[in-house]
């Protein structure tokens, strides 16, 4: 093979043959950004997280392609974001139901969710929040504990699926309200005198 190949670069150099054409380099797709559609958690409110999103390093490296979220076997599933049912049933004795993302680009945002026995049917139109089916019992995935694997996809290329929620879903805790002086410090306070400022009562 080397031999051919210093032949064929020899006789192109020296103008006997054609010079071979040089493959061109096809640029690798940009990946769109996920747009924060999401308006709920698949499971509960806040679930805890059993195991984030790990990216595998190459398409058929190690990682983790989802989010693990801990809650009750039985528990609703809902869709995060409005969209298509584009797949509900069975993958190796596993429930599965795949939503496709309305207006999110092409090719369109995907989210899995499983084990979940599947209340809706393929080709359905989903609401953000509507319940897609009930979690499953899980064989082994979270441990002894019972989780739902969230998954996103665009293409065939993996995403963190939080992503897709906005700031204010992913806060944890509730909303603190900070304590108010008292209005006698309040009206001891000097006002900045301007055009809009007007004297206290």
């Amino acid at each position: 093979m080397r031999l051919m190949l210093m032949l064929t670069t020899t006789a192109a150099l020296t103008g006997l043959v054609a010079p071979l054409p040089v493959p061109a380099v096809l640029p690798v797709p940009a990946v769109l950004p996920v747009p924060a559609v999401g308006g709920a958690w698949p499971v509960g409110t806040r679930p805890p997280i059993v195991r984030g999103w790990v990216p595998p390093a190459t398409e058929y490296g190690a990682g983790h392609r989802g989010v693990d979220l801990a809650a009750p076997v039985g528990s609703p599933v809902r869709a995060v974001a409005p969209g298509r049912v584009s797949f509900a049933g069975r993958v190796a004795g596993r429930g599965v139901v795949a939503v496709e993302l309305s207006d999110t680009g092409e090719p369109p945002l995907r989210t899995t969710y499983e084990p979940v026995t599947a209340s809706v049917k393929e080709g359905e139109t989903v609401t953000s929040g509507e319940v897609v089916g009930t979690l499953e019992p899980t064989t082994g995935h979270c441990g002894p504990a019972s989780c739902l694997h969230w998954g996103l996809l665009r293409g065939k290329v993996y995403l963190d699926p939080l992503s897709l929620l906005p700031p204010w879903l992913l806060r944890r805790g509730p909303s603190r309200l900070l304590p108010v002086p008292p209005a006698e410090l309040w009206l001891s306070l000097e006002r900045p005198a301007g055009p809009y400022s007007r004297p206290l009562p």
